[in-house]
Formats: C-alpha cells, structure tokens, sequence
C-alpha cells in the first residue's frame, strides 16, 4: 500500500467520498506540504456515470499504469481536499502527465469563470 505522504499528483486513489457513504475513486492534482496542517491532497472526483455533459473520459492511453476496469470520467469541477491517511482506502494506478494538466486546465477554467 502506499503511504499517504508518497501519493502525487496523477495518482487515482480509492477514498471517502464526502457526498455519499461509500468511496469512489479520485484523481490527485496536488499533494502540498502545509505548513499548519501536514499534506493534503486536492483531488477530483471520477464517475462511471455519462450523463455529465462536461465530464472528461479516461481513454486507455491516459493511464500511466493499468487503466481502471470500468469506463470512467473526470468531474473537474468535484473537488475534494483529504487531510488523513484515514480517507484513503488504496492506491489504484495513475494517469500520464499530460491527462492531469488537461484535467487541472479544466478545473481552473472552472474556478475562473
């Protein structure tokens, strides 16, 4: 397993999901080191559901490691911020550096209308 310390950026992790009462997989875009608080990650939220107009889709060649078993999308705008270890279940693989700037660009773009 992995420690929550050594989780980066592009890593899709299986953790709590503040909005129900199981996990659900997340993408982490940032990992800082806060000064007060010890690490946090920033993640996004992943679903299998399609009916999001403005999700984004995972395609096999967005994966660094082996691609999650169901067809998946990125919700941009479902941000997450997890502060303990306790919030996250597992590692489970991670996408390519130039997936998570697509994903990131989006959130800003989000976050700056």
């Amino acid at each position: 397993m992995t420690a929550f310390e050594d989780l980066e950026r592009g890593d899709i992790i299986w953790a709590s999901d503040p909005l129900s009462e199981k996990g659900r997989p997340m993408l982490i875009l940032g990992a800082p080191q806060l000064p007060n608080h010890g690490t946090q990650l920033i993640t996004v939220l992943l679903s299998t559901k399609t009916y999001h107009e403005e999700a984004l889709p995972l395609r096999d060649d967005d994966y660094e490691g082996d691609p999650l078993g169901k067809r998946s999308h990125i919700l941009p705008w479902s941000i997450v911020t997890l502060n303990s270890a306790a919030d996250v279940e597992h590692y489970l693989t991670s996408l390519v550096d130039e997936r998570t700037n697509d994903v990131a660009s989006q959130l800003i773009n989000y976050i700056s209308s």
